[in-house]
């Protein structure tokens, strides 16, 4: 056992932790959360895709599926998801390469229950043969689900492009090709693969509640010491991930969608050893620099680039792959070699001027003191991260590894920079544009393998460093450390600091997490912003070249710990400052000064405009219900519009016609604003009236922008049909709540609560609808709502339809049968849902943020909410559904896609079609928010 004091933990986490291995060799650390308000679990396998037979490509995969499905205590397929949902939880897993990780988060009362369920999956799995069956079509369908996903298509170029002896080679999805065969075999070599992999000393624990380190002990070791241990080992094979003659190759890939992407792969030996030092860190530091001189400023200079990153790329147990990746511009895909040269010349003037002591010293005290500051994260995000941290890191350094840079090693940091040369690279390219003759297996990415000319190899070995190109200089924006202010008389909500004509600005000074930081959102509200689409897309291009235009000047204060975003919405754009309070005034000078004008060059102008109207029409090659869901709020929100229309109105803006946009929006202005943290109340007033004296300079006061939702009362079924270009069909299922009050919130939310594992249970799992599917509740400007969606390769929207009705006019039975405990549990989980405490100061920001934003200016409206959900009975849930949405005269919005597959089958018909959206709108009552 492993006291507290061994593991290093942040000195702001009030958490008590405890590290032991169990009799049968599981690692598990516990982690007792008394201010939790959710308890949670999770359990890391060394076991992923690597490990799949060469005959069963996915079987690892299929397998997590498949624990879920029933376990001999627990038989019935449903019950888990079904006991997690209806005590306020959730759940999830995912299979990598070389770890499969399964977590959930419940009411903590029923904690000891769920871990007993969770337990089962490690003991004595059912692998119900007829669910066998199913379930392979569930794989199915996520397979096709990403069909179109040009990541997965990549991905796929990768794996057929590396050593084939490598277990990376691997395809590791699975779908009805490799899961073929009789049920019965299928079962058994699942059951198979389930005994030869699963060990419990390849498995790692994590349990967090609000309960005693004692207590966790308990839970753990009367449920998971009955997980077998068969002292299993790993046998991956030493084989290198790429052999000599797949290096020096340059990689052309055609996606779907249109991109221009220029990567350099450099081959790298595991660095799973090296998370004391992080070299790799402190060299990608230096690379993905966005300051003046930096590698992405001389890009963008010369307009070949719009965005930089340094440092991704696969790694696993013998192999990393260290990834530069450049997002060009035309130009830039034209001049790539010139780009691959800047790339190399950078990495010389680090290896020549860069490896100095102060460089490295600085980015690790910028850990440092976010460790120091380290804000809490949720119980089951937290269980999750650590399960696989024990993997990775000793146990003492199950939290502190991440952050960990333990002193400068000039030596390690030298053979990193050494192995980024031509002769240890592979060159990606990925446009639509390029010439390929082969085609990926599974997702069919046409790409081609090309040699790089000796000639051009040698000119990239000795790169000449152009004028331009510059270490950074100290960053001044490193605030030392410094402890939270305490101010007497806090206010238990945030309250009015600063309020005129046009202007209202409020604060609270945080007394719960004690941390440096602070969060200020502040809304400019202009009529101006998105009245119409070319409104609209002209603000959201504005809003794009100003953080490209900030980036420079910005880069070194979010590298010390000072974020912020700048986002349109119906009423205007927001801008959100985070982190250390020390200097984050220093930053809104910054931003304040750069939004009001319009100082954009034309060639910035140019490249940001033609990177907006890719992202618009590559939506229309996103999944089907990605698409139907920007195409709801779309339909329904008077001041939102779909990607495709913004697009064909900006193509012919100009930056004229930008800078007589930005200043009609800067005219009059409606300015709201949080100041949240480490703020004093004299220093939130003195901020305020400083923001209004800027504002005085250049607007003139005005009301806030109205943000107007289609009421869709009295209008039946009304239907919209998109035409996507994909095999699969998809639905969403919309009603909406006629009034705005906390009595509907309640009534729609506990609807929700009460029918969403039911319905995912039913159509993912017994009906084998598809991959994607679910309930949820939707609250669109203020109104509340609930939608069903489903995306399906086997069945037509009206089918699906038909489905969803049945699902509705059944679920009314099966609420009757609901016991008076399993109500009052149902309730008592979605209560817990809604009032779960914060774990951290930007979730209480975001919760005070959007109150102001609801006009919830008591900010109780959770309260309010839950005293409703209290009161409701299942006979007010029966009626409501029965009154609201009987088929024949619900009010509802139906939008739908036909997929390619689906095309002969009945058309989904009865309803009131809208063919035209503008006409619609235009014709449309509102309710006015």
């Amino acid at each position: 056992m492993l006291p507290k004091s061994d593991i290093i933990t942040s000195p702001n986490d009030t958490r008590e932790y405890r590290f032991l291995t169990l009799s049968n060799g599981m690692k598990t650390i516990l982690v007792s959360d008394m201010e939790a308000s959710q308890a949670a679990a999770s359990v890391a396998v060394n076991v992923g895709h690597f490990d799949d037979p060469v005959t069963r490509p996915g079987m690892a995969h299929f397998l997590e599926h498949m624990l879920f499905l029933g376990t001999e205590k627990y038989p019935d397929a449903g019950s888990f998801l079904e006991f997690i949902n209806h005590h306020g939880g959730n759940n999830n897993a995912w299979t990598g390469t070389e770890h499969t990780n399964f977590f959930f988060a419940i009411n903590a009362e029923v904690f000891n229950e769920a871990v007993d369920r969770f337990s089962q999956f490690f003991i004595a799995p059912l692998f119900n043969q007829e669910l066998v069956d199913r379930e392979r079509h569930a794989i199915e369908s996520e397979f096709r689900l990403k069909q179109k996903d040009d990541i997965r298509r990549v991905y796929q170029v990768l794996k057929e492009t590396v050593n084939p002896q490598h277990p990376f080679s691997k395809f590791s999805v699975g779908n009805l090709e490799t899961l073929a065969g009789e049920p019965a075999q299928l079962r058994e070599e699942l059951l198979q693969f389930y005994q030869q992999n699963y060990s419990a000393n390849l498995m790692s624990l994590c349990l967090v509640a609000p309960c005693s380190l004692d207590e966790l002990e308990i839970l753990a070791h009367k449920h998971f010491a009955l997980v077998k241990n068969q002292q299993l080992t790993k046998p991956y094979p030493e084989t290198p991930l790429f052999t000599a003659h797949q290096l020096s190759k340059l990689i052309t890939i055609v996606p779907l969608k249109e991109q221009k992407r220029l990567t350099l792969s450099f081959s790298i030996p595991s660095i799973h050893e090296q998370y004391h030092q992080k070299p790799l860190t402190f060299i990608s530091h230096l690379l993905g620099n966005e300051a003046e001189g930096s590698l992405l400023s001389w890009l963008k200079n010369r307009g070949y680039a719009v965005n930089l990153s340094a440092g991704g790329g696969i790694q696993g147990y013998n192999f990393k792959e260290y990834n530069i990746s450049v997002q060009l511009t035309e130009k830039g895909l034209q001049h790539y070699q010139e780009v691959i040269s800047a790339c190399f010349a950078f990495i010389k003037l680090i290896a020549t001027h860069g490896l100095e002591a102060w460089r490295y010293d600085e980015r690790a005290n910028l850990l440092k003191l976010a460790f120091r500051y380290q804000e809490q994260s949720k119980p089951m995000d937290l269980a999750s991260h650590l399960s696989m941290n024990l993997h990775h890191f000793s146990p003492q350094d199950a939290i502190w590894g991440d952050y960990v840079m333990n002193g400068f090693n000039k030596t390690l940091a030298e053979q990193m920079l050494s192995l980024m040369t031509p002769d240890n690279m592979r060159l990606q390219l990925v446009a639509t544009e390029l010439p390929a003759d082969k085609q990926a297996d599974w997702y069919h990415t046409p790409y081609a393998i090309n040699e790089i000319s000796a000639a051009q190899l040698a000119v990239w070995r000795s790169p000449k460093i152009p004028d331009g190109l510059s270490l950074p200089a100290p960053n001044p924006f490193i605030v030392e450390d410094s402890n939270a202010r305490q101010e007497a008389d806090v206010s238990a909500c945030p309250i009015i600091v600063a309020e005129a004509a046009g202007y209202r600005i409020w604060h609270k000074k945080d007394d719960e997490f004690n941390v440096p930081k602070g969060h200020i959102y502040l809304s400019l509200d202009s009529d101006e912003a998105s009245k119409t689409a070319r409104h609209a897309a002209l603000t959201r291009l504005y809003v794009e070249l100003l953080l490209d235009h900030l980036a420079e000047y910005t880069y070194p204060a979010e590298v010390a710990g000072l974020s912020y975003n700048i986002y349109p919405h119906q009423g205007g754009i927001t801008l959100h400052l985070a982190g250390y309070t020390g200097q984050q005034e220093k930053l809104l000078d910054v931003l304040i000064e750069n939004a009001k004008g319009c100082m954009f060059t034309e060639q910035r102008f140019h490249n940001i405009k033609l990177q907006l109207l890719r992202s618009w029409y590559n939506h229309q090659q996103a999944k089907p219900i990605s698409q139907l869901f920007t195409s709801l709020t779309v339909t329904l929100q008077q001041r939102s519009f779909e990607p495709h229309k913004m697009a064909e109105l900006l193509e012919e803006c100009t930056l004229e016609d930008l800078c007589e946009h930005v200043a009609a929006f800067f005219d009059k202005i409606y300015l709201e604003g949080l100041v949240y943290g480490d703020w004093l109340t004299s220093e939130a007033k003195t901020l305020s009236k400083k923001m209004r004296h800027i504002l005085s300079l250049v607007s003139k006061p005005t009301d806030e922008s109205a943000r107007e939702l289609v009421d869709i009362r009295n209008k039946g079924t009304l239907l919209r049909e998109l035409n996507i270009a994909h095999q699969d069909s998809a639905i969403i299922v919309y009603y909406q709540s006629e009034h705005a009050c906390p009595e509907q919130m309640a009534i729609f939310s506990l609807l929700n609560h009460t029918m969403s594992s039911s319905f995912f249970h039913e159509l993912r799992t017994e009906k084998q609808l598809g991959y994607m599917l679910g309930t949820g509740y939707l609250p669109l400007n203020r109104h509340p709502g609930i939608i069903f969606y489903v995306q399906s390769p086997v069945a037509g929207p009206l089918k699906l339809l038909e489905i969803i009705d049945q699902f509705i006019a059944d679920f009314n039975y099966a609420v009757m049968q609901i016991t008076n405990t399993q109500w009052e549990a149902t309730k008592q989980g979605l209560i817990n849902q809604v009032m779960e405490h914060d774990a951290n100061m930007k979730t209480r920001s975001q919760r005070y943020w959007v109150s102001i934003g609801n006009k919830d200016y008591e900010f109780n409206q959770r309260e309010t909410v839950v005293a409703k959900i209290k009161q409701l009975t299942r006979a007010d849930l029966i009626k409501f559904m029965m009154k609201k949405m009987r088929t024949k005269t619900a009010d509802r919005l139906v939008i739908f896609s036909t997929g390619e597959q689906h095309k002969q089958t009945d058309a989904l018909t009865a309803g009131v079609s809208i063919d035209d959206l503008r006409a619609f709108k235009q014709s449309s009552d509102n309710f006015n928010f």
